[in-house]
């Protein structure tokens, strides 16, 4: 008989979070049952068909209408009072201490209620959070409302920055499982938990189908073209990288760097970039599909990412998958994938100089020296990040807590 659980994500399908589909896909490849839930999702940002085919697999939590949700909660209370006050007292107990406050972690309570009886309606084995931020609160207090075991995900950066505002080691504490995407990850969990919850920690890495890399090309010539993808917001540094390229224009390189995505800062980005006069050199493409991305990506030399804070970013693992080093940062589970000078530049995190010297070193490598780099991060991504490898081990982990 299959087994069958249940994947609990705040926004799902998203543009950012190709990853988890990546993972639920590769499951039931697997021969799991995978029922998806989620608290909401914006429609209007999906332009992978892919998700677009995922909206229609997913429960919304926040699509229930308020007597449902009443409903949910009368249900909890008069089946099992027990269980219920016991979430009421967790949840009051991490809403102190969160920077989100009680009444938010009222409404999580209430979220777990109609999860609870969703849950109910389609019984799984096991539930899975991606994040341990609200979605890892959601399912710890549908545990303790009577759900089934649960499990979380941990990326970062949000997770090590504020463990104690979000209780991470309150949810682990109550976790069947928790999986952390890198060695570093695991070690910012240690910090936070008993010695003795240890072995509750896995490491899971996100993974990439062979579809995605298997008919790329390694690179020809040098297009003298960077291309960056991520949120524009504070953390992947796009503002350094900005003054980054107007050195290096200064200096009389020629290139051109896209900026692949959107987000909160767009309108600053683009100030800086009309301030230092660099139109003609930076493009911003907005949100993309996963299909543009990977062509934005074929079509450069090299990814840059020069981050201040991460877990393990997706795109370098596609970028290397594509036969294209990375500039990137030497923070959290980065160094992990990418080595020095082997198969792509690492410089320390808000270094303008050092950021500039790895984009003029690649601009001026010759086209086998980038090409050796390429096929070597192609060849650590395999070994590292193959989607039904990761899943396989996912689904042992899954299977263990039945056991």
């Amino acid at each position: 008989m299959h087994m069958k659980v249940a994947y609990f994500v705040n926004q799902y399908p998203k543009v950012s979070h190709s990853f988890i589909r990546r993972e639920v896909q590769a499951l039931e490849r697997l021969g799991i049952q995978v029922e998806r839930y989620a608290l909401r999702t914006d429609d209007s940002e999906l332009v992978d068909e892919k998700d677009q085919k995922e909206l229609g697999k997913t429960h919304y939590i926040l699509k229930e209408s308020f007597f449902s949700i009443v409903i949910s909660i009368l249900l909890s209370i008069v089946f099992n009072p027990i269980r219920f006050f016991s979430a009421v007292f967790a949840s009051l107990k991490i809403g102190v201490k969160s920077d989100r406050g009680i009444f938010r972690h009222a409404v999580y309570l209430a979220e777990a209620c109609v999860l609870k009886r969703l849950l109910d309606k389609k019984p799984v084995e096991h539930i899975h959070a991606h994040f341990g931020t609200n979605s890892a609160t959601v399912v710890m207090l549908c545990r303790l409302l009577g759900g089934p075991k649960y499990s979380f995900t941990v990326h970062g950066p949000e997770e090590f920055d504020k463990p104690q505002f979000i209780s991470i080691a309150e949810k682990i504490k109550y976790a069947d499982f928790v999986v952390a995407i890198s060695s570093f990850g695991k070690s910012q969990l240690y910090r936070w938990i008993d010695y003795h919850l240890w072995e509750k920690v896995k490491v899971v890495h996100c993974g990439l189908e062979k579809e995605f890399y298997e008919s790329s090309q390694s690179p020809g010539k040098q297009t003298r073209k960077f291309v960056c993808v991520g949120r524009l917001c504070e953390q992947k540094g796009q503002l350094l990288l900005v003054a980054a390229v107007s050195k290096l224009k200064q200096q009389g390189e020629e290139f051109q760097l896209v900026l692949a995505g959107d987000g909160p800062m767009r309108g600053e980005v683009e100030k800086l970039i009309k301030e230092h006069q660099l139109e003609d050199n930076v493009s911003i493409t907005g949100w993309i599909s996963s299909d543009q991305v990977r062509k934005e990506l074929i079509d450069s030399t090299a990814l840059v990412l020069p981050s201040f804070a991460e877990g393990l970013p997706v795109v370098i693992m596609e970028s290397m998958a594509l036969s294209r080093p990375v500039i990137t940062t030497y923070i959290a589970g980065i160094p992990e994938l990418v080595s020095n000078g082997k198969n792509g530049w690492l410089v320390p995190a808000g270094s303008l100089t050092e950021l500039v010297e790895a984009m003029r070193d690649c601009l001026t490598a010759d086209d086998e020296i980038i090409k050796t780099m390429g096929a070597d991060a192609r060849d650590q991504v395999i070994k590292r990040h193959d989607i039904d490898t990761e899943a396989e081990k996912l689904s042992g982990f899954f299977k263990q807590s039945q056991g």
